[in-house]
This record gives structure tokens, sequence and C-alpha cells, in this order.
């Protein structure tokens, strides 16, 4: 398949002429940097973990694959960009803990994992992955893996360079375990399961299987 074979969601609709398509694309990131702001502070404690269980993961996957790679990474992009001059737009973010000090701390890896889901899960329904719910349950379960595995590298070396805590775990792992996977398990299932329910139909609302 080419990429013009399965276009995504967005591009439903669209014209390709130049001034039109480049407002509809602005319109769509700036929509998608409203979503992750929004689907950021939706969000449960979880301690002794400093991250909190939130809808980000959800925001981020959904719109690498309704925007694309292309249009899903500078979404994505925008959004760190806004974060690392100091908004105060990320999950457990604040007045006092913001920008590039809190993109370097315990949730450095994950927001990492972001800007590599978004574009894989772009990548994959570019070729017609979010068409069908076992592809797109596939998909979210591969985005997925792309957010932890940095993620969880990212905070074992917090840990290990001064979070440890011996006394309440009996090793770095164990410690990243509990405050880096544990916690998330159930609720990123719930949200991959959504996912995978309603980007497929989505698609049978809108009367196509091929764009």
């Amino acid at each position: 398949m080419t990429e013009a074979d399965w276009p995504v969601l967005v591009e439903v609709g669209s014209r390709n002429d130049g001034a039109a398509r480049l407002a509809r694309q602005a319109m769509f990131v700036a929509l998608g940097i409203a979503a992750l702001t929004l689907a950021a502070q939706i969000k449960l404690p979880v301690p002794p973990s400093p991250v909190p269980v939130n809808l980000g993961t959800f925001a981020v996957l959904s719109i690498g694959a309704a925007y694309g790679p292309r249009l899903g990474l500078v979404t994505i992009l925008g959004y760190m960009i806004l974060g690392a001059l100091g908004a105060d737009i990320f999950a457990s973010s604040s007045a006092e803990n913001n920008g590039l000090s809190y993109m370097m701390g315990a949730s450095g890896g994950y927001l990492v994992g972001y800007v590599l889901a978004t574009v894989l899960l772009g990548a994959l329904a570019r070729r017609g992955w979010d068409r069908s719910m076992g592809w797109m349950a596939l998909a979210m379960l591969l985005g997925n893996v792309a957010i932890y595995l940095p993620g969880v590298a990212w905070i074992q070396h917090v840990i290990a360079a001064g979070a440890f805590d011996p006394a309440a775990y009996a090793s770095v792992w164990d410690q990243t375990m509990v405050w880096g996977v544990t916690p998330y398990l159930v609720g990123d299932a719930m949200k991959l399961a959504l996912a995978a329910l309603l980007l497929p139909s989505a698609w049978k609302l809108l009367g196509s299987t091929r764009g």
C-alpha cells in the first residue's frame, strides 16, 4: 500500500489546495495540543509513584492514529515545546515545577515515549490498522510499549541516581515497577480497548473503510 491508499481520519473531506490545507492542518494541530493538555489534567494520583494515572496516553495514541505520522509529530512536538517553555500543561507539572526541569524529572521518559508512540500509531494508521478493531488494539498495544520502554528506563535511572528507598523496596527494579508500571496497567488496558473501539467505529460512521 502507498501512503495515499490509506488516508487518516483528519484527511476525510479535505482539499489539496495549499492555503486551505495548511489552515486545516494548523487548526488540527491547535485542537490536538488542546486535547493533550486537557487529557493530562484528567488524572488520578497513585502514590507512591510521582506520575499520576491520566488520559494523556489515550490522547497521544488516538491523535497519532487520527492525524497520521507527520501531522501527529508536529502536534506532539508543539505540545512538548510549549511545556519546555514553561506552560503548565503536563500531568503533574505546576507553577513551581515546569519547563525543562520538569521534563528531566520522573515523567521525562514517558514524554519521549509520547513522541515515539504518536509517530508509530500514525504510521500504522497509514497502513489501515485503524479500520479494524483487532488491528487497532494491536496498534495501541505497540504504542503503549513505545511509551513504557523509555518511560521505565528513565524512571529507573532517576531512582538509581538518588530516589531509591531501601527501607521500602528490595531493589531499584522493585521500586521502578511500583513507580512506573504496575499502577498503570489496568487503566492502560481500558484505554486500549476504548481506542480500539472508537477509531474503527468512526470509520464505519463515515461509511468508508478505504477513505
